[in-house]
């Protein structure tokens, strides 16, 4: 039987299962991770971009597959094959670039359709990869091959680089992305130095139908400063226009490129992500982009080793629904304002924001500060914040006493408690007097959870106290009603576990496994744990009558039946002496199971 061209085209969609790689928006530090088995047969974390990859990889064996099949099937399965170009090795660029290019002189010579194999692709991702000597391809080849292969794909959708390009190869790249995807382009991700800044600004402003970005910038080079290495020429100051960017992500050197977004239009910016990596001093002035943009944000996550200003932040972010901070940062200490005689505040007259506003600002820290987390928690909010549900935490690499966190603690006692005292407050800090809608609080570090599992769990002892730490933040979510996760979207202190290895005589478990899982822990069957009114004594009836003689009758049959061989491994309640399992007392309920256990097993042997 054979089926029509449209039925199979549905068939091999659906085999391909590639909803989740076409999607426009990119993974945040909200994504789920999950637990694996790696190559040692040890429990890892895969990242969600590396979950991603591996949809990528499978579908692409799926796909060829269906090509090898048959030429029905090739010729149906060639859309299917070419709509994701996944690249792990850069040398597979040059292949493909050929064959994109003899398709479209063998259909510009036979006078065929202008639709060439790249007419299908919808998302081109060249994953991160470690150079050596055996690929021989230079980064010149692969910007070539990269402009040659987005030429031939009028629809590309979402653009991915993982591998940082210098400033001249990402230019040609992205003059590619303009000439030939500007009207289908919607998602790019992009790796380059700090010194392609410029270029990022012209490549976004010849795309303004673009929803999401993900931008990495490396730092500058190390012979110059960075004011020095940074000219921004003709991009400087220019006011770009993007109505569709809903998504941001910036993580590095990025403090210039942040600079000159403040000036942008950006109406539909809903979820901004930013990172710092290791810097301790090129701090990005957060507070004046969110000035300009912070108002209708709904998702926000901040990661830098330098302390912002997190009460600031959340009062220009009224919509703010998600909030990911770095759990290490140190606060200021809640202090109580100082007060008049008669108990009023005292205004600070150098103030510019009046005296009202300053009366208002330490009222609340008041409020908060006499509340049942007095001395407990740090200040996040100037007012309660609305609308947070979600509260995600970096960092907390100390808190628990495991991995990298324990050598620090013996190496640096003293600033290893700091640091422990300012995870203590700030998670104290989420609670429903700061966050009245908080239902979820969320510790994202994979590190940190791998570390937890190597560990086998917090670590409690005269210099950490890891275990009383988790029980305390564990409590507590419990008592306020907010779900405490991991990065698996968990219970934060739920780890994987080994299956335990049972050994079993295969022809006893043959014999007695449909008995054995009768029965419960405690050696009775769960359908005996719900109550049964006892039997009076007084009312006997006749079927009693014969269920009480009938019951006598196996109790005598087994006190002089010998021990069964299945005794050791059928459940608990039959290890019992059979004075012990039967009772003559049939007023109770725990006797009457027993005993009906009892006459089960008198059948069974």
């Amino acid at each position: 039987m054979e089926l029509p061209d449209e039925i199979l085209s549905q068939i091999f969609d659906l085999a391909a299962d590639e909803d989740v790689i076409f999607r426009h928006g990119l993974p945040t530090v909200m994504a789920e991770a999950a637990w694996f088995k790696n190559a040692l047969n040890e429990w890892s974390l895969r990242s969600p971009q590396d979950a991603i990859n591996i949809i990528q990889r499978r579908s692409y064996a799926t796909k060829k597959a269906i090509m090898l099949t048959c030429k029905t099937w090739r010729r149906l399965g060639s859309e299917f094959l070419y709509r994701c170009l996944f690249f792990d090795n850069p040398s597979r660029l040059h292949i493909l670039c050929k064959i994109m290019e003899s398709y479209a002189e063998n259909n510009q010579e036979s006078g065929q359709s202008s639709i060439g194999l790249g007419w299908w692709t919808k998302r081109i991702h060249l994953t991160r990869y470690y150079a050596s000597p055996s690929r021989g391809v230079s980064e010149e080849d692969m910007c070539n091959a990269l402009s040659t292969i987005v030429r031939h794909c009028p629809n590309l959708s979402i653009f991915t680089v993982e591998w940082p390009m210098p400033s001249a190869i990402f230019g040609l790249v992205a003059n590619s992305l303009f000439k030939y995807t500007r009207k289908a382009l919607h998602t790019v991700h992009w790796h380059v130095s700090a010194e392609a800044i410029p270029k990022i600004i012209w490549a976004l402003d010849s795309l303004p139908l673009v929803l999401a970005a993900h931008i990495e910038f490396d730092p500058p080079a190390q012979s110059t400063e960075l004011h020095e290495s940074l000219h921004l020429g003709s991009a400087q100051d220019i006011a770009l226009n993007l109505p569709y960017l809903q998504q941001l992500t910036l993580r590095g050197s990025f403090s210039e490129f942040l600079e000159q977004t403040m000036e942008w239009n950006l109406p539909g910016l809903r979820n901004l992500s930013i990172d710092c990596g290791h810097s301790r001093t090129d701090i990005p002035d957060i507070i004046g982009f969110l000035e300009k943009h912070g108002h209708k944000l709904k998702i926000l996550d901040l990661n830098s080793i330098p302390t912002l200003e997190v009460p600031d932040i959340l009062e220009l972010c009224p919509q703010l629904e998600v909030f990911s901070f770095n759990a290490d940062w140190r606060f200021q200490a809640p202090t109580l304002p100082a007060t008049t005689s008669d108990g009023l505040p005292i205004a600070d007259d150098s103030s510019s924001e009046g005296i009202s506003r300053q009366r208002r600002r330490q009222s609340n820290t008041m409020r908060l500060s006499l509340g049942s987390y007095f001395n407990e928690t740090s200040i996040l909010t100037r007012t309660p914040h609305p609308r947070i549900h979600t509260i995600g935490l970096h960092g907390l690499l100390y808190a628990f006493g495991v991995g990298y966190g324990r050598v620090f603690s013996t190496e640096e006692p003293f600033r290893s408690r700091v640091v422990r005292r300012s995870n203590d407050l700030n998670f104290g800090a989420l609670n429903r007097a700061q966050f009245p809608q908080l239902r979820c609080i969320r510790i994202l570090s994979r590190t940190l959870l791998n570390d937890l599992n190597k560990a086998d769990g917090p670590v409690q002892d005269d210099e950490v106290d890891g275990m009383d730490r988790w029980e305390r933040w564990w409590d507590r979510c419990h008592e306020s009603n907010i779900r405490l996760e991991d990065c698996t979207g968990g219970e934060f202190g739920e780890l994987p576990q080994d299956e335990e290895d049972e050994e079993k005589d295969s022809e006893d478990e043959d014999e007695g496994q449909d008995e054995s899982e009768e029965y419960s822990s405690d050696g009775y069957s769960d359908e005996w744990e719900v109550q049964v009114p006892p039997i009076e004594g007084n009312q006997d009836g006749p079927h009693t009558q014969e269920l009480r003689q009938l019951i006598k009758e196996c109790q005598a049959m087994a006190e002089e039946r010998e021990e069964s061989a299945f005794t050791g491994f059928i459940g608990p309640a039959f290890n019992l002496a059979p004075s012990m399992s039967l009772s003559t007392d049939y007023s109770g309920v725990a006797d009457e199971s027993t005993s009906a256990t009892a006459l089960d097993q008198n059948k069974a042997n």
